[in-house]
């Protein structure tokens, strides 16, 4: 899928929910209900599926707006922590709330989240302003990272392919969204959906990826990826449903992993690599990011997504 080569503003245009994050990580176990148990790390950092795969992708030398919202006691603090990144504020507005909050719980093997939308309760809102939308089209590619609602999604995603944007949607662990037939067509509409495996299961009713392929292909997807953690991924095109596996590292935090992941994805189809090659630069991007704690703190560089895929998938 080759990208439109067009005059555009921005490389990728990366939407969704921002929220602070209260990292806590390094549990042996969950604690059974009354029991304390303490964390070995403890981080706040900036958070949302939207500010890692951003960060991710400007860290891999793209130039991303990216829109959301936040509350005005935050600003200041985000706009510092963007600019380590090269992430702009040009698309952060401020929301009548505060910033969403989220408590992220990590184990070895996955993680769990408390969170507080707050100004995110604003963002339908603000993409229905006609200013945000023409900066949205001002790029090659719009990452949706969100539940898009049916409606909305029916308003803009026509317009952003008229402009000649690619579009890809991670809409995260939302199963009222994922159940919700409505939202079929939105899933055909967008160029990529990438849901992880739990999100696929409530997608097709089957804890199974083969299933999932094939309930893609019965509805109509006939381009998709679906992200398998350390097992790496699942990828669906012309020519068949094949898997990609994941380098093998030492994780140790796996918060933002499916983030990272979604950036490399980006970052690769802007290159105009062929799928296999996309999901593979995920992948690395992906596993890259579990080996330090916090999202953004593990999100590579292309220097290190070239050398371990050289240790990994070239002979």
């Amino acid at each position: 899928m080759a990208l439109p080569q067009r005059m555009t503003t921005w490389d990728v245009a990366v939407v969704g929910e921002i929220y602070a994050d209260h990292i806590f990580g390094g549990f042996a176990r969950w604690p059974a209900p009354g029991e304390e148990v303490f964390a070995q790390r403890y981080m706040r950092e900036l958070g949302g599926g939207s500010v890692n795969t951003a960060c991710g992708l400007a860290r891999l030398g793209r130039r991303v707006h990216l829109v959301g919202l936040i509350g005005d006691a935050d600003f200041d603090w985000f706009e510092g922590r963007l600019s380590e990144y090269g992430v702009g504020m040009g698309g952060i507005r401020l929301g009548a709330e505060g910033t969403g909050t989220t408590v992220s719980v990590s184990m070895r093997e996955d993680r769990s989240f408390f969170s507080w939308h707050g100004a995110n309760r604003g963002l339908v809102e603000l993409l229905e302003v006609p200013a945000v939308l023409a900066d949205l089209m001002a790029a090659r590619h719009v990452h949706f990272a969100m539940p898009l609602p049916r409606a909305l999604a029916a308003s803009i995603l026509p317009r952003l392919r008229q402009a000649g944007c690619t579009t890809s949607l991670d809409v995260g662990y939302t199963p009222e969204w994922l159940t919700d037939l409505e939202n079929l067509p939105t899933c055909r509409e967008v160029d990529l959906l990438l849901p992880n495996r739990k999100e696929a299961a409530l997608i097709c009713g089957e804890d199974d990826p083969e299933a999932y392929a094939a309930w893609a292909w019965a509805e109509g997807l006939t381009r998709g990826v679906l992200k398998l953690g350390d097992e790496g991924a699942l990828l669906i095109d012309g020519e068949g449903v094949r898997r990609v596996p994941a380098p093998g590292v030492d994780a140790l935090d796996t918060t933002g992993a499916g983030d990272a992941f979604d950036a490399g994805l980006i970052d690769a189809l802007l290159d105009d690599e062929p799928l296999d090659r996309c999901v593979e630069r995920a992948c690395i991007a992906g596993a890259l990011c579990t080996t330090v704690a916090g999202a953004l703190s593990g999100l590579p560089d292309s220097s290190q997504l070239r050398t371990l895929r050289e240790q990994t998938y070239v002979s």
